[in-house]
């Protein structure tokens, strides 16, 4: 889920460039300069744009933290010798 959420992210805001350079184009501003516009422009806009996307990746990218960062601790109390053995005979 998270990994379709990143690259919707990525890709919405690829064409957002995309876009805005597009326009740029068509009212005769040279392609190296509407890109630039593009990229910065996009920034900004995106924010507003794709709130909804971006904070579903945040959420995401924040639950998978947490549990790496229990796993990442429990793995820690184990080698300490904190935990039990993990199976008892």
């Amino acid at each position: 889920m998270l990994g379709r959420d990143v690259t919707l992210y990525v890709l919405a805001r690829l064409g957002l460039v995309a876009v805005v350079t597009g326009v740029l184009m068509l009212v005769k501003v040279p392609l190296l300069p509407a890109l630039a516009v593009g990229v910065v422009v996009a920034l900004p806009a995106s924010l507003f744009l794709f709130k909804g996307l971006r904070q579903r990746v945040a959420v995401g990218l924040n639950e998978r933290q947490a549990v790496r960062q229990s796993e990442r601790d429990k793995l820690r109390a184990e080698l300490r010798g904190d935990e039990g053995p993990l199976t008892q005979a």
